[in-house]
């Protein structure tokens, strides 16, 4: 499965992308995440669907320093196109 998550909330500045890529790598998932220009944080992200349910939990959780005000998830089929996962921009 692919998702794609915009999350939105102090997001930016808080160590949100790392979090984001070590708890994507930790559960062998695929894709990157980036800071948006309008303050938000897109992830992009594939992988078995228990797993991103279980990624996109802790996205709402977010590091310390984060406060999540909104989550907007995207589902999709698999398409396969990463390697890794990243962080972008």
């Amino acid at each position: 499965m692919r998702v794609e998550v915009t999350l939105t909330g102090r997001v930016q500045g808080v160590g949100f992308r790392g979090f984001a890529q070590r708890h994507a790598m930790s559960l062998g998932l695929r894709g990157w995440v980036r800071n948006r220009y309008d303050g938000a944080v897109e992830v992009v992200a594939e992988g078995e669907r228990y797993k991103l349910e279980r990624f996109i939990a802790l996205l709402r959780e977010g590091p310390p320093w984060a406060r999540v005000d909104d989550v907007e998830v995207r589902w999709s089929e698999y398409r396969g196109e990463f390697a890794s996962f990243g962080v972008r921009g």
